[in-house]
């Protein structure tokens, strides 16, 4: 299913909002800024980054959502097989990660002090080819 399509669906109904003074939050895993919006939503996009404080209270935790999400990706067939017209039926297949969503997670910890802690964070996403907008921070 689309981003796009998953938005319109969870855009005004779900368990994640919260709506104060007359703005509408979102409360869900991976939205760095809490706003209810399709760009910062953690829970539709392929690729997401979230920031969480360390268990222990020293350093932060980077949860990174992959995009395999621990199967393999689905197998194409070329292209002269598919629009031949004895295949008229194809079965769509489950994007990578669909099936199975609590392994599309990767967890880093970073112990470093704040200056340091942001260096390895900006470095992280612009080396994993997230998007460039979760930086937050041009550098």
């Amino acid at each position: 299913m689309s981003a796009h399509l998953q938005w319109m669906v969870v855009r005004n109904c779900s368990s994640f909002l919260l709506k104060r003074n007359n703005q509408t939050y979102s409360t869900e895993p991976n939205n760095l800024k809490a706003r209810n919006s399709f760009r910062y939503n953690g829970l539709i996009h392929r690729k997401t980054v979230g920031v969480e404080p360390a268990p222990d209270g020293k350093g932060i935790v980077v949860v990174l959502k992959k995009r395999s999400g621990g199967c393999s990706p689905p197998f194409r067939e070329p292209q002269i097989l598919r629009d031949s017209p004895q295949n008229l039926f194809f079965p769509s297949l489950p994007l990578p990660g669909q099936r199975k969503p609590a392994t599309s997670y990767v967890r880093v910890r970073i112990r470093r002090d704040a200056r340091g802690s942001l260096r390895s964070l900006r470095h992280l996403i612009s080396k994993n080819r997230y998007r460039r907008d979760l930086r937050m921070v041009r550098g």
